[in-house]
């Protein structure tokens, strides 16, 4: 393992991640509102390019049923300690990690037999270059997993799985991803937007 991705590493239970469990502002924030989580509806969800495990978590948190999928193995194994770190330190954050269940695979492959109200893609984007520290991270990221070069055909197995919804997490000025449909609609935030696909658009309002 080269020094770069060892010092990359999960903890839910202190920085950011709990301070955004904090302070981030429940189910207002652009990911829930994406997902469909809305007062007395809490969907069952498949976050299938897990990679940190961040956005899984905040779904956990606002009560959602996570399944992550990881194909790499290295970055599986750092959530797989993550998730089990954040258990055992019990409380509001191991209750959270209850919720979260973690597969090691390709989503392609476990998608269908899944079969969850929402599926969220977030691929690797392309590298921003305003900020340092992201930037940084990303590059460890990207020394773990590489390039989601098949991310378009993933988009198409997770429309053709999800019960409700497919929701692709994407840079907020880049180009929609070739080959797709439009999405339904989009919610868009400073950096990223969401594009979301409804896939039974009759049975449940946006």
């Amino acid at each position: 393992m080269s020094g770069k991705t060892h010092s990359l590493s999960i903890d839910f239970t202190s920085g950011a991640i709990a301070h955004r469990l904090k302070y981030g502002g429940g189910r207002g924030q652009a990911l829930p509102r994406a997902i469909g989580m809305k007062s007395g509806h809490i969907p069952n969800v498949v976050d299938a390019t897990a990679g940190l495990g961040r956005d899984a978590f905040l779904m956990a948190s606002l009560g959602a049923n996570v399944t992550l999928i990881e194909r790499s193995k290295h970055m599986f194994e750092l959530l797989e300690t993550g998730i089990e770190q954040a258990r055992v330190h019990g409380g509001e954050i191991g209750d959270i990690a209850q919720r979260m269940t973690l597969l090691f695979g390709d989503a392609k492959a476990l998608l269908p037999s899944l079969a969850p109200d929402v599926i969220l893609i977030d691929p690797m984007h392309p590298e921003r270059k305003k900020s340092a520290l992201v930037k940084k991270e990303m590059r460890l990221i990207r020394d773990i997993v590489g390039v989601d070069g098949d991310a378009p055909e993933l988009m198409r197995v997770a429309l053709a799985s999800a019960q409700k919804r497919v929701v692709l997490k994407w840079p907020q000025k880049a180009d929609p991803m070739a080959g797709l449909p439009a999405p339904s609609h989009q919610i868009t935030g400073k950096s990223t937007r969401y594009d979301v696909f409804m896939v039974h658009p009759i049975t449940e309002s946006s």
